[in-house]
C-alpha cells in the first residue's frame, strides 16, 4: 500500500510540471553502428560493422522500450551470456569462462571488488540513455587480467548527450517501489548529468518451501561531467556511489535433516554492500587531432559485511587504485588509414578479511601490477580492418606475462562480412583464492598460479532489405589451462584452490538476428550453442542452449506502444553438498522461459504510464541450486521528462 501510495505523488508532481518539458533528446552514438572505447585503447569510437571483434551494444532505446531496469536481466539477451542470481550476488559469465573471467567496467572504471574478484550486477539499474557495450572473447591484450571471456562496459549518456530533467516511479507486487530522477545540461564548454535511483521490495521466499520472504532495498547516485578546457583539450569527472541490501539464507548444517545441504530459512541474516568509484580523465589532441594525449585515474573502494541478528559476523573490503595513460598517432595514405597506441596502466589493489570472529585471516594484502599496451589498426576504406595488441604485465606477487590478440574484418561483397580474431588471455588468483574465505572453512593456497587461456573465434554477418535485417554467426573455441579448482583433500575434506593439471575446453556457436521490418517493428534475436568442459565433465552453471527474442511495436502515429521479451535457458548442470561426507555430488537444473511484457502510453510528449509483467508465465525455476525465485509479478509507473 505504500508504494502505491509513492507512485500516486509522484503521478501528480509529474501532471503539475511546467510547460517548458522536453523529451530527452536521442543519443547519437547509441546506435548499434558503433562502439565505444571498449574494443579499443585508443578512447575512440569504432564502427562495429569493421571490427573483427564479437561485440554487443544494447542502446538506449532497448533499454527504455524493454522497461529494463536491471542491467543484468537485459543482458540475457546477449549471445554467449549466462546469468547466475543469488541474494547479494548476481554472476555473469561469457563463453563458458567463470565470473571472476569477465572485466566490468562502468564510465572506463573497472568496478569488481578487489576482495571478491568479481562485480555483483544485482545493484546496477539501467539509467535513461544509457547503453551497455559487450566485447566477447579474450582481450588481455587490452585491459590485463579478469578479461578471459571478454569485457563488459556500462555507458551513461552525458549531459550533451541527453539534456534536460526526466523521473521515474513504479509500484508493483512483492511490496516493490523504485524511483528514479536524472538531471543534466550543457553550457558552452561544460555539460553534467547527475543521476539518482532508489528500489525496495518486500521479495519473495528465497528456499524451496519457505515461508521467509527475502527484501532489498538498493540505492545509486551518479555524476559524469565534460569540461572542455581549450578547443583541443578536455576533463571528464565521475563519481559513482551504490549500496545493495538485502535479506538471504543459509545453508541448512545439520547431517539429519532432509535439509541438509539445501536453502533454508534464516530469519535475521543479512548483507549489505556498498561501494564508491571515480575517474578523473584528461585529453588533448595535438597534430590538427592525429596525435592524442590521455592520462586518467581512478579509484575504486568495495566493503561487503553481513550480520546475523543485527549483529555483524563477517565482511570484506577492498580497493582498486589505478593510473593510465595511452597515446594515440593516426597517419593515412590515400583509402589506407593507420592508427598505433601505446597505452601504460599502473594499478594497485588491497584486500582484506574483516571476520569479527577470528576464524579467518584478517590481514592486508597488496596485489601491484605495471601493465605496458601496445595496438595497432589498420583500415582499408569500408571494406577491411585489421587490429592487432600486445601487453606486458608486470606483477609483484606472479610471473611477469605477455599475452596478444589479433583481429580482422572482410567485407567480401556489399552485404556479406566476414571476421575472425586470435588470442591469449590471463587472470590472476583473487584474495580469498590466495589466502582462504571469510568463513574460516575454506583455506587459501598462496602457491596458485594464474589462469592462462587461448583462443580463437570466425564469424559472417549478412544484410538484407536495405540493411533492415542483419544475421550473424559466430563460432568460438578456447582452452584453459591452470584453472583454479576446488578440492576437497581426505581426511578433513577441508576445502582448498589448486591449479588443474588438465585443460578446460570452451567452444560453441553464437547467432543473432535484427529487423526493422518497419518504422513501427523491431525485432532482435540471439541463440548460443555452447559446449563448456572442466577435466572432461560438463561445467556448472553454463546451459548448453540459451536464446532471447524481443519484439517492439512503436507506432509513429500512435500514443500507445508495446513490447514484448521472450528469454530461454536450456537445462544445466550445478553442484550440490548434500551429502555429509561435504564431497559434492552434481544436480541438473531444467530448463526455464521467461516471458516479459511491458506496455506505454504517452499522456503528451513529456509523461508516459508504463506498465510491465515479468515471468508472465510464472516459471518455476532456479538459476543456482535450490535457491527459488520469485513468480510472476506485475509492475506500473509513470516517467516525466521536462
Amino acid at each position: 500500500m505504500k508504494s502505491l501510495q509513492y507512485l500516486a505523488t509522484a503521478a501528480v508532481l509529474a501532471q503539475a510540471a511546467p510547460g517548458w518539458a522536453q523529451a530527452i533528446a536521442p543519443d547519437d552514438t547509441a546506435s548499434d553502428t558503433q562502439i565505444v572505447v571498449t574494443a579499443t585503447r585508443s578512447s575512440e569510437v569504432e564502427p562495429i560493422d569493421r571490427s573483427g571483434n564479437s561485440v554487443t551494444v544494447i542502446d538506449a532505446t532497448a533499454i527504455d522500450h524493454r522497461e529494463g531496469r536491471s542491467v543484468a536481466e537485459l543482458l540475457r539477451d546477449v549471445p554467449g551470456v549466462a546469468v547466475g542470481a543469488t541474494p547479494g550476488q548476481t554472476q555473469l559469465r561469457l563463453r563458458g569462462s567463470e565470473a571472476n573471467h569477465v572485466l566490468v567496467l562502468i564510465d572506463g572504471i573497472e568496478v569488481s571488488d578487489p576482495f571478491a574478484g568479481e562485480f555483483d550486477f544485482a545493484g546496477l539499474t539501467a539509467e535513461p540513455g544509457a547503453r551497455i557495450e559487450v566485447l566477447r572473447g579474450q582481450q588481455s591484450a587490452l585491459y590485463g587480467s579478469d578479461a578471459i571471456g571478454g569485457v563488459v562496459q556500462y555507458i551513461t549518456a552525458s549531459g550533451r548527450d541527453a539534456p534536460g530533467l526526466s523521473a521515474r516511479a513504479e509500484a508493483g507486487t512483492f511490496g516493490s517501489f523504485g524511483a528514479a530522477a536524472r538531471g543534466a545540461g550543457d553550457s558552452g564548454a561544460f555539460d553534467y548529468a547527475l543521476t539518482g535511483s532508489y528500489t525496495t521490495s518486500d521479495g519473495s521466499p528465497g528456499a524451496r518451501g519457505g515461508s521467509r520472504n527475502l527484501g532489498s532495498e538498493s540505492r545509486g547516485l551518479a555524476f559524469k561531467s565534460n569540461l572542455a578546457v581549450a578547443p583541443n583539450a578536455r576533463l571528464t569527472a565521475v563519481l559513482r556511489y551504490a549500496r545493495n541490501a538485502g535479506d538471504f539464507n543459509d545453508v541448512g548444517s545439520d547431517p539429519a535433516s532432509p535439509d541438509f545441504g539445501l536453502i533454508v530459512d534464516t530469519p535475521g541474516l543479512r548483507f549489505v554492500n556498498s561501494a564508491r568509484y571515480a575517474l578523473l580523465r584528461g585529453e588533448i589532441d595535438l597534430a590538427d587531432g592525429k596525435w592524442k594525449q590521455v592520462v586518467s585515474a581512478q579509484v575504486a573502494d568495495s566493503v561487503r559485511d553481513t550480520y546475523r541478528s543485527d549483529v555483524r559476523s563477517s565482511g570484506s573490503e577492498g580497493r582498486r587504485y589505478k593510473g593510465s595513460y595511452e597515446s594515440t598517432l593516426h597517419f593515412a595514405a590515400g583509402s589506407v588509414a593507420h592508427r598505433v597506441t601505446l597505452a601504460i596502466d599502473a594499478e594497485r589493489e588491497t584486500a582484506r578479511n574483516t571476520d569479527p570472529t577470528g576464524m579467518a585471516f584478517t590481514g592486508q594484502r597488496d596485489f601491484d601490477n605495471l601493465g605496458l599496451v601496445g595496438e595497432y589498426a589498420l583500415t582499408m576504406g569500408q571494406a577491411f580492418a585489421f587490429g592487432a595488441a600486445v601487453r606486458h604485465d608486470v606483477n609483484n606477487r606472479f610471473a611477469d606475462v605477455t599475452t596478444y590478440r589479433f583481429n580482422g574484418s572482410v567485407r567480401i561483397a556489399a552485404d556479406t562480412r566476414v571476421h575472425a580474431a586470435f588470442g591469449t588471455g590471463v587472470k590472476n588468483p583473487g584474495f580469498y583464492e590466495l589466502y582462504g574465505y571469510f568463513d574460516g572453512r575454506f583455506i587459501g593456497n598462496p602457491g596458485l598460479k594464474p589462469e592462462r587461456t587461448t583462443g580463437w573465434e570466425a564469424g559472417i554477418e549478412q544484410r538484407f532489405a536495405a540493411d533492415r535485417v542483419t544475421i550473424g554467426a559466430t563460432w568460438f573455441q578456447s582452452r584453459l589451462t591452470d584453472e583454479i579448482f576446488i578440492t576437497y583433500p581426505p581426511p578433513s575434506f577441508v576445502p582448498t584452490p589448486g591449479n588443474r593439471a588438465e585443460v578446460s575446453r570452451q567452444r560453441g556457436v553464437e547467432a543473432y538476428a535484427k529487423a526493422q521490418l518497419s518504422p513501427a517493428w523491431r525485432i532482435d534475436g540471439a541463440y548460443t550453442w555452447l559446449h563448456a568442459r572442466e577435466n572432461g565433465v560438463e561445467e556448472v552453471r553454463r546451459p548448453a542452449h540459451s536464446a532471447s527474442l524481443a519484439v517492439d511495436w512503436t507506432p509513429a502515429a500512435s500514443r500507445f506502444a508495446a513490447t514484448l521479451v521472450a528469454r530461454y535457458t536450456g537445462r544445466q548442470r550445478d553442484v550440490a553438498f548434500t551429502d555429509p561426507s561435504y564431497v559434492p555430488r552434481t544436480v541438473t537444473l531444467d530448463d526455464y522461459l521467461l516471458i516479459n511484457a511491458s506496455a506505454r502510453y504517452d499522456l503528451d510528449a513529456r509523461v508516459t504510464l508504463f506498465a510491465r509483467i515479468e515471468n508472465l508465465l510464472s516459471a518455476d525455476y532456479e538459476d543456482v541450486f535450490s535457491y527459488a525465485t520469485p513468480g510472476r509479478s506485475a509492475y506500473i509507473g509513470i516517467k516525466a521528462r521536462f
